[in-house]
């Protein structure tokens, strides 16, 4: 599901053994312990192999293979097998999840000429996947079902900013079907926006400035996306829960209660179909009124108007508002001297057609990951942590097999376990995406040692929404990061029947070198987290964070002249005991309880009641925005209330913040103490 940024910077001049010559010894070792280690992970770079990930990549993406499909149990099985003969105890845990798929899809527009949308992809004779059978539908996931007609009202990106713009022109979008082009959001963003104004239906399409001939060939001649090319996807609104939009804070599982559908919060009110550019000029090219600002105009070759109308358009949709099973893969190998703390990688398996790209491309990564760390077990390691290696269902849905798990296991997850770590989609590029503070020095000292492109100056991101971490940082307050190569695939096949093994190997990793860098990377972030003594957090750079967060908001708040509390006290405070965290780490002796002090200080950043109005959402760091979807807001119970002007709610906010420092201080301070008595 997700899209990442990628780092531009050069690749790392390493030395012959994957260190650079005199390479310090990473976060957690020394002396003796370190050249054990060095072994290992020489061991776990040099096993991952492009021609597995290659074969796993083709099993997986043979077939359409959506959430609740048989072709998807297929894979979830097929994984199964692969864990088994990789030396793991494994399983599969069902859950019985709300998976609608689409019974009715009908766009027709009347006046001044009349037509009805295509609404389905071509199929080329150089991508044979383009004609498999039992592809899903061009549809969005949980939209509302309706039959409504209405003048056509184009709205750009359909974020709250653009219906501003059509405010001050003067332009209602009440009882009007709008058009929005993808970007710049979430998509469940667009429908969510065009209900509260008073839309009745909503249409998102890819505009070739962004997604199709503008950047480049489109396919099969080139990478970016064709005429008729559609992405799918859910509309989830994942800014206020994920998971079983019926089952919101607990698990899905066979007899669960479950809300009714009128009910849950995260299912949009109105229609919403996505159409291709091929379908959306004849819309454009039915629209009237004033010429729409420069910034608003795409790369089709109509004038880009804002009517309403003249162009009338009727959407109507139906489902069948089923509950189908989702399996996850779970691949367990117990801890020798830590067994109840857990270090976890996960990636999903389904798709929306055969995704090769997103998410067989992370799934095979993962897959011989799981192999490289079974192989040096069958050799004689023992690793002191449990290593759990996790394939979810249902991710494109709305992260649901994963979030499902962790809302089935929250009490366990919270107590054991250490840190999170996803992939999600993997192709040419560098090593790219964002984690908790506390992990960034792990994880650059990772990238140092591993032969994997990565920036030089490497800075990892707020983590917002878009994949399976969401449940374990957000909800259970578990450290976590979300990584994968990007960058350089120039791709336009997302959530499309083209993201297929023909496209991605003709445009992405095509010699698999990139699977096979983030497969040793991962082997040797869970090695290295399993083998530290102590995890490997480092907490100057949260506090450095949170500075720097409090400096964003502190400006917001002065500017709408609201007075916040002050939290110089809390961060100094933080300050100090970050630096003696640094003084007591490299002598500690180690103790189990100082271990779990140490991964525990992430839950003490949650917020007890959760976010206003969205109490799934605990971590007081860093939530999905509510109208950015994907990308994270800092301090959201602070930020975006400013934002939204609810300055009451800030201030009560910011007294919210304040307290959950405080108790963050006493949890370091406590992990401290125990370090220091070794």
């Amino acid at each position: 599901m997700t899209r990442r940024r990628s780092f531009l910077a050069g690749a790392m001049a390493l030395g012959a053994n994957g260190l650079q010559a005199g390479t310090a010894p990473a976060r957690g070792f020394r002396g003796a312990a370190w050249e054990r280690q060095k072994a290992l992970e020489s061991q776990l770079r040099g096993t991952p192999d492009p021609l597995r990930i290659e074969a796993y990549m083709k099993r997986m993406a043979a077939e359409p293979h959506h959430a609740g499909s048989a072709a998807g149990n297929g894979v979830a099985h097929y994984a199964l097998g692969l864990f088994k003969k990789f030396g793991f105890p494994a399983h599969i845990e069902t859950f019985d999840v709300f998976l609608p798929y689409p019974k009715e899809r009908l766009v027709e527009l009347s006046g001044p000429v009349s037509c009805k949308l295509r609404l389905s992809e071509p199929n080329f004779a150089e991508d044979p996947d383009s004609r498999d059978k039992n592809q899903l539908p061009t549809y969005n996931a949980y939209s509302a079902a309706g039959d409504v007609t209405g003048e056509l009202v184009y709205v750009n990106y359909g974020v709250p900013d653009d219906y501003k713009v059509l405010r001050e022109r003067g332009i209602d979008v009440r009882g009007k079907v709008v058009l929005a082009r993808y970007g710049m959001s979430w998509r469940g963003v667009k429908p969510k926006a065009a209900a509260e104004h008073g839309a009745i239906a909503c249409l998102i399409y890819s505009d070739p400035k962004e997604d199709g001939f503008t950047r480049g060939a489109v396919y099969p001649d080139g990478p970016f996306r064709c005429e008729q090319g559609v992405q799918r996807g859910s509309v989830m609104d994942m800014s206020i829960y994920v998971g079983d939009p019926l089952t919101p804070g607990w698990a899905s599982v066979k007899g669960a209660k479950r809300l009714a559908m009128s009910e849950a919060k995260t299912l949009t009110q109105i229609p919403v179909l996505p159409i291709s550019y091929g379908d959306a000029k004849p819309l454009l090219a039915a629209l009237g009124g004033a010429d729409v600002p420069e910034a608003w105009k795409g790369g089709l070759p109509v004038a880009y108007r804002f009517g309403p109308g003249p162009g009338k358009v009727r959407v109507k949709v139906s489902f069948d508002n089923a509950n189908r099973p989702v399996h996850d893969v779970i691949a367990t190998i117990r801890g020798s001297e830590y067994p109840d703390q857990w270090v976890i990688y996960g990636n999903h398996h389904d798709a929306w057609v055969n995704g090769a790209h997103d998410p067989v491309s992370g799934a095979a990564a993962l897959l011989e990951a799981a192999r490289t760390v079974g192989a040096a077990v069958k050799a004689g390691w023992r690793p002191k942590r449990t290593l759990v290696f996790a394939l979810w269902d249902a991710e494109e849905f709305g992260l649901v097999g994963s979030t499902e798990w962790v809302e089935k296991h929250l009490d366990e997850l919270r107590e054991k376990a250490v840190v999170y770590f996803n992939s999600d989609m993997n192709g040419k590029g560098r090593l790219s995406g964002g984690a908790s503070p506390s992990l960034s020095v792990f994880l650059e000292e990772v990238a140092r040692d591993v032969d994997v492109r990565r920036q030089a100056d490497w800075k990892m991101g707020a983590l917002g929404s878009g994949s399976d971490y969401v449940g374990f940082m957000h909800h259970a307050g578990i450290a976590s990061a979300n990584l994968g190569i990007s960058g350089e695939d120039n791709g336009g096949i997302y959530h499309s029947i083209f993201d297929s093994m023909a496209w991605y190997k003709r445009f992405s990793d095509g010699t698999f070198g990139s699977g096979k860098a983030l497969a040793g990377y991962m082997a040797v972030a869970m090695a290295r987290m399993s083998e530290a003594p102590v995890p490997p957090f480092e907490f100057t750079r949260l506090v450095s964070a949170i500075r720097e967060y409090w400096k964003e908001v502190s400006k917001l708040a002065a500017d709408a002249n609201v007075p916040l509390p002050a939290m110089d006290a809390a961060l100094s405070k933080m300050g100090e005991l970050a630096a003696a965290f640094e003084k007591a780490y490299p002598v500690c002796k180690c103790s189990t309880a100082a271990a779990r002090a140490v991964y525990q200080t992430e839950r003490a950043l949650q917020l007890p009641a959760g976010l206003p109005g969205r109490p799934w959402y605990k971590h007081a760091l860093t939530a999905p925005g509510q109208y950015t979807g994907y990308g994270a807001k800092t301090l959201p119970g602070v930020r975006e209330a400013l934002e939204l002007g609810k300055y009451d709610e800030a201030v009560g906010q910011a007294r919210e913040l304040a307290a959950v420092l405080d108790r963050f201080n006493v949890a370091l301070g406590q992990a401290v103490k125990l370090l220091r008595e070794g």
